[in-house]
């Protein structure tokens, strides 16, 4: 028990540290925010945890996949931001990252992956 709460600390610390340097420079912010520190935290507690190998390479395997279908809701974000309000352009962002990410699902399907 005690390990899995220092798991939920160090990794809400991250999240914790990274929107108190975005509300200081949000260059830096979004830099911090763009390295895959949640993911590799993900995988460093798998591999403490002795997950097979397998397991661990699957997990960074996906995350490559659903990484791509939210980037256009980056793009779109300050844009609608400035014209919607914030709770509204995150809901079209949440829906955008959803329509990207099952428009992707169905073209890798033809490759063979599955995403779904």
């Amino acid at each position: 028990m005690q390990w899995l709460i220092t798991k939920y600390l160090i990794s809400a610390g991250v999240v914790v540290v990274i929107s108190e340097v975005a509300k200081r420079s949000g260059k830096l912010g979004g830099l911090m925010a763009a390295l895959p520190l949640i993911t590799l935290l993900s995988m460093v507690w798998m591999y403490i945890e002795q997950a097979p190998e397998a397991k661990i390479a699957e997990q960074a395997s996906f995350t490559f996949w659903y990484v791509i279908p939210t980037l256009p809701m980056f793009l779109a974000f300050p844009f609608l931001l400035a014209r919607f309000g914030f709770w509204s352009s995150m809901g079209i962002g949440a829906a955008l990252t959803i329509a990207c990410f099952i428009v992707l699902s169905l073209l890798l399907r033809q490759f063979g992956i599955e995403l779904l």
